[in-house]
C-alpha cells in the first residue's frame, strides 16, 4: 500500500490509475471471455469454462476502467458462517504497482468479514497478503506434465477400487470433511457432475477417492483424500493412466515421500509453489494422536478453492 492509503480507499467503490476511472462491479456481470482474457494476462491457465465453474459457487468482484477493460478481479468461496477460502486474485500488470491488489482484496475481505480465511499465495501475491496479516501455513507444489503410463502398483492391502457412483457422495464428502476440516458437500456434488472419479474401499466403507476433470490446459486431478500414501496411489493410477500422453495436473501438499516420487515418476513433475496462508486462525486440521491414520487431502481441488 502506498504511503498515506487508508482503509477508506481501499473499499471506495472507484479510484484513478493512471489517469483512468476504475469502479468495483460483481463478477457475475461481465462475459466470460473478458475473465479469460484477465488470466491470461498472468498466464493462468483457466479457460471461459473454468471462470464458469468458479462463478457458480463463489462469488466476487473485478475491477472495470472507463472504457470496459477487466483490470483485476477478487473471488471467495464461504463454506459456511466461519470459514471462506479467497482466490482469484488477479490485477492486471498496469495495475499491480499502483495498490489495486490492496484494493481489490479490500472489498473481499469485507464481504467475508467475521470468518477465518485461507488462500493460496502466488510467490507475486505474498507479499500483499503478508500486509493483510495473513500468516504462513504450508507450500503446494502444482505438479504438471505431460502425463506418462504410470508404473504398475501392488494394489493396497485388503482394498477394493471402482468408479464413483452417485450413492457414493455422502461417503465420500463425510472423508472430505474430516481432511477439509470444513463441509464441502456442495461443491462435491458439482464436481461429482463435471469429473470421473475413483473410490477405495474396504469392506463396503469408502476409504479413499479421487476427481479428475478438465481443467486449463488438459485435465486435473483433485480433490484427492486418502488415509496413506498408498491409497492416494491407487486412486489416482488410474486418471494418469486414462491421460498418458496429454497434459496432466495435480496440487498437492506432500513434499517427498511415496505419493510424491510417484507424481514424478507418472510425468508430473513440481512446475511452481505456493503457499498456503490464513487469517483469523488455522486452515488446515492439526494431525492428532488418533491410532488410526486420518484421513488427509493428498491434492486440491483448485488453488482457490483449496
Amino acid at each position: 500500500m502506498r504511503q498515506g492509503v487508508g482503509v477508506s480507499e481501499l473499499t471506495s467503490e472507484s479510484r484513478f490509475v493512471d489517469s483512468f476511472e476504475t469502479h468495483i462491479a460483481g463478477i457475475d456481470s461481465v462475459a466470460l471471455d473478458k475473465l479469460h482474457a484477465l488470466s491470461m494476462t498472468v498466464a493462468w491457465p483457466h479457460r471461459g469454462e473454468d471462470w464458469q465453474f468458479l462463478r457458480e459457487f463463489g462469488q466476487g468482484i473485478v475491477a472495470i476502467d472507463e472504457i470496459g477493460r477487466i483490470l483485476g478481479s477478487a473471488m471467495w468461496f464461504p463454506y459456511d458462517a466461519q470459514f471462506a477460502t479467497i482466490g482469484m486474485v488477479i490485477t492486471s500488470p498496469r495495475l499491480q504497482t499502483n495498490g489495486a491488489g490492496q484494493w481489490l482484496m479490500g472489498h473481499a475481505l469485507n464481504q467475508v468479514a467475521g470468518r477465518n480465511l485461507g488462500l493460496n499465495a502466488t510467490r507475486a501475491a505474498r507479499r500483499l497478503y503478508r500486509s493483510l496479516n495473513f500468516v504462513r501455513e504450508a507450500l503446494v507444489f502444482q505438479c504438471h506434465g505431460e502425463a506418462i503410463l504410470p508404473p504398475d502398483v501392488e494394489p493396497p492391502s485388503g482394498a477394493v477400487i471402482r468408479a464413483v457412483e452417485a450413492g457414493d457422495l455422502e461417503a465420500i464428502a463425510e472423508l472430505d470433511c474430516v481432511a477439509f476440516g470444513t463441509d464441502r458437500k456442495l461443491l462435491l456434488a458439482r464436481l461429482m457432475a463435471n469429473s470421473k472419479g475413483i473410490v477405495l474401499s474396504r469392506a463396503g466403507r469408502i476409504e479413499a477417492f479421487s476427481l479428475c476433470r478438465r481443467f486449463g490446459r488438459g485435465h486435473v486431478i483433485g480433490p484427492v483424500v486418502a488415509r496413506s500414501d498408498a491409497d492416494a496411489i491407487a486412486v489416482v493410477r488410474p486418471h494418469a493412466a486414462e491421460h498418458a500422453g496429454a497434459f496432466l495436473r495435480l496440487d498437492t501438499r506432500e513434499q517427498g515421500g511415496a505419493f510424491s516420487d510417484f507424481l514424478s515418476r507418472c510425468g508430473l513433475p513440481v512446475y511452481d509453489i505456493v503457499t498456503t496462508m490464513s487469517l483469523g486462525g488455522p486452515w488446515l486440521p492439526v494431525a492428532g494422536r488418533a491410532v488410526a491414520p486420518e484421513p488427509k487431502t493428498y491434492a486440491l481441488v483448485s488453488q482457490a478453492l483449496g
